[in-house]
């Protein structure tokens, strides 16, 4: 738990005067920029000040089932999953919220795990007899990283259309033409196909589906490599994937990006140390996580109206491509 004193070191003031800040002193002779400094210090930090800790525990939010769907083994070999469900186990500590994790497996959950928490938040995709099974036994239902057919469902996500769409046309902004996709058919591989169909520069050949892992991405990224006309670029459903690339490049005696560039979904911290380190999509997986507890806060005070929520995405250029102008990849 972050402290008002770490705050306080942070910014180079009193915890005094963090406190008082924090508690909307209106009293306070403090400058604007100052206030302003212990505010984002204390945000980037997660820390909850006693107030909203208190509204958690007013609203009756004091025990939260955090249902996932995928298995513990699986979400270990995926750290974006990994930062998501800690974005929401951080926001929940910060403020005093207890919380159980339910995983995924070959049967439903112990619907009493549900029904004794004052809300559940669901990770990932869920299908619709799911999610019938969810509302059905959860107080208060969100979905984090799941945008849900039925709206009445609160949810928030990162737009993965449009990710991709931002990313292929940079891809082509650089005058990638023959680009290739592997992993999940799922949002991002329709925009994929919808996109090049509609420059003209589809080759069905050069998407590929298959599982979402370091192995599956060495696998996919062999056979793409041996075509008669290999991709220029080869995107992948995740960071996960492009390490099995960059094996398969690595081993078939090719360079990257010299014979062919890689690009992601993600932006998982090894990416940066990969060589060369690697260009891809930054999915705001903790800020995922920690919007689903507010949701679900809203929800259990009171709230009525729905809400669906839309995180930026960010491009993240790194040596794994050739460099916008202007922009020196590491």
């Amino acid at each position: 738990m972050v402290t008002i004193k770490e705050i306080a070191a942070a910014v180079g003031v009193s915890s005094a005067t963090v406190s008082r800040v924090l508690n909307y002193d209106t009293t306070l002779s403090i400058s604007k920029r100052k206030r302003q400094a212990i505010i984002e210090t204390a945000e980037q930090l997660n820390y909850a000040t006693p107030r909203n800790r208190q509204r958690a525990n007013m609203q009756g939010l004091t025990k939260l089932a955090l249902v996932h769907f995928l298995r513990p083994e699986q979400e270990l070999i995926d750290p974006y999953y990994v930062a998501l469900r800690l974005g929401i186990e951080s926001r929940c500590a910060a403020l005093k919220i207890e919380t159980v994790k339910v995983y995924h497996t070959d049967a439903k959950p112990d619907a009493t795990l549900l029904q004794s928490a004052t809300g559940v938040i669901a990770i990932g995709r869920h299908d619709e007899d799911e999610i019938d099974w969810l509302r059905t036994h959860a107080r208060q239902l969100v979905l984090a990283d799941f945008v849900p057919a039925d709206e009445q469902i609160d949810s928030v996500h990162a737009d993965l259309r449009i990710a991709m769409e931002r990313l292929l046309q940079s891809l082509a902004n650089l005058g990638y033409r023959r680009m290739a996709y592997i992993g999940l058919f799922d949002r991002r591989a329709q925009c994929f196909v919808e996109w090049l169909t509609k420059a003209g520069w589809f080759d069905d050949r050069l998407l590929r589906s298959g599982d979402k892992t370091e192995e599956g991405g060495y696998r996919l990224a062999r056979d793409l490599l041996s075509e008669s006309r290999p991709p220029e670029v080869i995107i992948t459903f995740n960071d996960s994937m492009a390490i099995g690339v960059y094996r398969a490049v690595s081993e078939m005696g090719l360079s990257i990006p010299g014979d062919v560039s890689v690009a992601s979904f993600n932006d998982i911290s090894v990416a940066q140390f990969l060589s060369p380190p690697l260009t891809t999509v930054r999915l705001p997986a903790e800020e995922i996580g920690e919007a689903a507890v507010e949701l679900l806060l809203e929800r259990v005070g009171g709230r009525d109206l729905a809400k669906h929520i839309t995180l930026a995405s960010k491009l993240v250029w790194r040596g794994s491509t050739r460099a916008p102008a202007g922009k020196a990849a590491p």
